[in-house]
């Protein structure tokens, strides 16, 4: 048995008849003495999260860009967290299952995308007043995100060089670049389902990324022909769809973030910028869910 978490261990489980009977004494009021610090604060630690907006100037505008970026940060965590999810029960074969942290995901994903709308005041101006100080220091050194794209199948594996010097993040990050994606997985899967799929699909190098082959987009165009409402497959597509499409939404949002605060100037990470992520939104995951519907 694993040890508890420090999160967990701080939280004293209490069942519904505690719960019920604390509201009796308590006359329907909320609780306000505690022995040691909130129940809250132990199973969040929001007095940890609040602590962790350091800014590197007085303006004001900076405390936005600071703690969006650091919100955007903990939904890639989320996000990541429900596509492992999906592998494990992928892998055990659970189709339904494997739809509710798809649509999980998709739903944060939303979140992750109205993100931005808090940073829509920031001008080129607004962040010209910052941004100097922030040196090379650019949302493209995101090790999180990073694993956000190599597990949808958008494999690079230059992009893990600026990490060789955090030696556990380096180690995790390759583990995920030469690991299977989750589009990997669902190619598998349809073999194991029966599906034609070549042998060398199913035994290439994972580190490299998926081109996409005429035998997976036959099987979607099957799968999505067959619309009876036990067709797990087809709820699957449809659900691996929302996320592709909302993940394109956030690289869309970047794309424009970038255009409307800094216009085509060089990125402070030392690419060229906005024409960088253009190339990057170029990019498709799970390609055969898309092009297999223009011959269904």
């Amino acid at each position: 048995m694993t040890a508890p978490s420090t999160t967990t261990a701080a939280v004293r489980p209490a069942t519904a008849a505690e719960r019920a009977e604390r509201a009796e004494a308590n006359g329907g009021e909320p609780t306000l003495e505690f022995a040691q610090r909130t129940p809250y604060d132990a199973y969040v630690h929001a007095s940890t999260l609040h602590t962790l907006q350091q800014t590197l100037s007085k303006d004001p505008g900076e405390m936005s860009f600071l703690m969006i970026s650091q919100v955007m940060e903990l939904y890639f965590g989320l996000v990541r967290f429900e596509l492992r999810e999906t592998q494990r029960l992928l892998a055990e074969d659970d189709v339904y299952g494997a739809l509710a942290p798809l649509r999980r995901t998709a739903l944060h994903l939303d979140g992750l995308n109205a993100a931005w709308n808090a940073l829509h005041w920031m001008t080129p101006a607004d962040f010209n007043r910052f941004r100097n100080l922030l040196g090379e220091g650019s949302g493209f050194q995101s090790a999180m995100y990073r694993h956000l794209e190599f597990l949808l199948g958008l494999k690079t594996a230059s992009l893990i060089r600026p990490f060789q010097r955090q030696d556990e993040v380096y180690h995790d990050l390759l583990a995920t670049l030469h690991g299977t994606s989750v589009w990997d997985d669902v190619i598998a899967l349809l073999a194991r389902q029966g599906f034609d799929i070549p042998a060398d699909l199913l035994a290439r190098d994972f580190a490299t990324e998926h081109e996409a082959h005429p035998a997976v987009e036959a099987a979607w165009v099957r799968i999505y022909g067959d619309e009876s409402p036990d067709n797990h497959l087809r709820l699957l597509g449809e659900a691996l769809t929302d996320v592709a499409e909302r993940f394109d939404d956030w690289r869309y949002k970047h794309l424009k973030a970038v255009a409307r605060t800094m216009g085509a100037k060089v990125g402070s990470g030392g690419s060229n910028g906005y024409a960088w992520l253009q190339r990057s939104l170029s990019r498709t995951v799970f390609p055969e869910l898309w092009s297999a519907r223009t011959a269904m």
